[in-house]
């Protein structure tokens, strides 16, 4: 089975949850951090469950499942403990174009949950298309003790980095290489951030012109001289250097990934080097 790898955005959509035990517990908790409207239905619920409802997180309909129950939404679960119904969701949501899972049951799937670590905006999704689920898991603990705890810290300041950097040079193999080496450094708010100054020195020498010219346009060059969202007073400063280690005399900082529990540099990375390439660079658009 050749499976589709996809994140997908469910802000304020509509996802249904037919079963309220242990099985949706997980499920519901998975459609909520990706703020989905969730509706659950069941007789009966686990006291989590119970208390989403009552704080509003979910809503809960204390029934039965009936068939139309899916009329609106977006993505359904089954999670009851009867085969039959959970198969009867399915054929539902089969019949009106709405994606399902039947939990624990994969040939009643259109999608599985996958096992994840999460470091704020950075999420790794492992999935074994439902042959081994016991597997996602162990890979999943593994990667979570090697990923540094703060990687998401680091992420968010590399993305204000990036959005800024976007903003200054114009779309060029240029802007590309800085962007991949920003993607290795430590980076941090503080406007003396080592990688902040070398991305303002580097929008110098790749500016976006005007109409074609050579010289920067007024607002490129006041972008560039002021770098706006590229400062902050040193009480805001937070630093954040997952994959980063400066080292004395090289005058930058390189790739060192280290454990969140041993501090060992993780294997598959040289600590020279940088990160050894195991596949294709992502383009930036």
């Amino acid at each position: 089975m050749s499976l589709f790898p996809i994140f997908l955005k469910l802000t304020g959509r509509s996802c249904i949850v037919i079963g309220a035990g242990n099985l949706a517990e997980s499920k519901i908790e998975s459609l909520r951090e990706a703020n989905a409207q969730v509706t659950v239905i069941a007789p009966h619920a686990s006291v989590r469950i119970v208390e989403m409802a009552d704080s509003s997180e979910v809503i809960w309909l204390q029934r039965e499942y009936a068939t139309g129950d899916l009329v609106g939404q977006f993505l359904a679960v089954a999670a009851t403990n009867v085969p039959e119904v959970n198969r009867a969701v399915f054929a539902e949501a089969e019949a009106a174009g709405i994606l399902v899972n039947a939990v624990d049951d994969p040939p009643f799937c259109d999608f599985y949950f996958p096992s994840v670590v999460r470091r704020g905006y950075l999420q790794i999704a492992i999935s074994t298309a439902g042959a081994s689920p016991a597997l996602a898991q162990r890979l999943r603990k593994e990667i979570n003790s090697l990923l540094p705890l703060d990687a998401g810290n680091w992420l968010a300041e590399l993305g204000n980095l990036r959005r800024e950097v976007l903003q200054l040079e114009p779309l060029n193999e240029a802007r590309r290489e800085l962007l991949h080496q920003l993607a290795s450094r430590e980076v941090c708010g503080y406007d003396g951030c080592p990688s902040r100054i070398m991305a303002r020195a580097h929008a110098k020498t790749n500016p976006i012109t005007r109409d074609g010219g050579t010289n920067p346009t007024h607002r490129d060059t006041a972008a560039v001289n002021g770098a706006p969202g590229m400062s902050g007073p040193p009480s805001q400063v937070s630093e954040s250097r997952p994959f980063g280690e400066l080292r004395a005399g090289s005058g930058a900082p390189r790739p060192h990934l280290k454990s969140a529990e041993s501090g060992e540099p993780v294997e598959g990375w040289d600590d020279s080097l940088g990160p050894i390439e195991t596949g294709p660079i992502e383009r930036e658009p």
